[in-house]
């Protein structure tokens, strides 16, 4: 999912005015009518943690003592701040996508990657998904050297955004995110935002190994389409880590009045460097 990325909160919701409207070429932007804001900056409060309800999701804790230890001095500053912060409320649903969310983001990765090629005109060396995966095969000397194109093979087996299993994956993961999901939670404990790590420290890449990736939180607004905010909420060994805040369609306004109290409270944001190499 798209979004700014920006060195404050602030900063973020000037650009999210930019961004925000509906366009001509993305039928998806159209719910978006009347619903979203060119000056999202009006909404930034130093007090805007007075009152609100914020959830935690405890299922997204428990992958780093250290990230779990952060988190814990993060919801201290939350009910420093006036919000009331209530536990458990775990997005149960979430477990049910299955095979569901990957197989949308196949079919997606060529209706999307195609049509983008397809765009830019005669100039370019490559037109269509199955055109990259060609040449990769005849140049997997370089390109397959530590990797393989696994997904793209499996997404060029796919067929158009008009298949029936399509239609029905992107209905039951939309369903089990939003109403199954973020929505009854919110509802059932009268939210205004839940809470959870955004990330673990980061981590290299290796060529035996692949990624090293251990915990955090982005999936149930990425599958449901609803807003999410990350703002640093510390360092492990020097390396940052968020607090992720999100919460139900079109509450982005909420969502940056919480982000900005957090972040006026704690300043926690250092500008980045490079630390020494190995």
């Amino acid at each position: 999912t798209a979004g700014p990325m920006c060195r404050s909160v602030t900063d973020a919701a000037i650009l999210l005015g930019a961004l925000t409207g509906v366009d001509p070429r993305d039928a998806a932007t159209n719910a978006s009518q009347g619903k979203s804001f060119t000056d999202y900056t009006k909404f930034l409060d130093p007090n805007g943690l007075k009152g609100m309800r914020i959830g935690i999701s405890p299922s997204d804790f428990g992958f780093s003592a250290r990230v779990d230890k952060l988190m814990d001095a993060a919801i201290e500053v939350l009910k420093e701040g006036g919000a009331e912060v209530i536990d458990k409320t775990d997005i149960e649903s979430m477990k049910k996508l299955g095979d569901n969310e990957i197989a949308v983001l196949l079919y997606e990765l060529k209706a999307d990657l195609n049509a983008y090629l397809a765009s830019l005109g005669p100039k370019a060396p490559v037109k269509t998904l199955k055109e990259i995966i060609d040449f990769n095969e005849k140049n997997a000397d370089k390109e397959l050297q530590f990797f393989g194109q696994e997904l793209f093979i499996q997404a060029e087996e796919k067929g158009p955004l008009t298949d029936p299993k399509y239609v029905e994956a992107v209905k039951l993961i939309q369903s089990f995110a939003r109403e199954q999901g973020i929505d009854a939670v919110m509802n059932k404990n009268k939210l205004d935002a839940m809470i959870a790590p955004t990330n673990g420290p980061a981590w290299v890449t290796d060529h035996v190994n692949g990624d090293h990736f251990v915990g955090g939180n982005s999936t149930p607004s990425a599958v449901a389409g609803y807003p999410s905010i990350t703002v640093p909420c510390g360092f492990v060994s020097d390396l940052p880590i968020g607090i992720s805040f999100f919460g139900r369609a079109w509450s982005e306004s909420i969502l940056l009045k919480i982000a900005f109290a957090y972040e006026q409270a704690t300043k926690h944001r250092q500008p980045p460097k490079f630390l020494p190499g190995n």
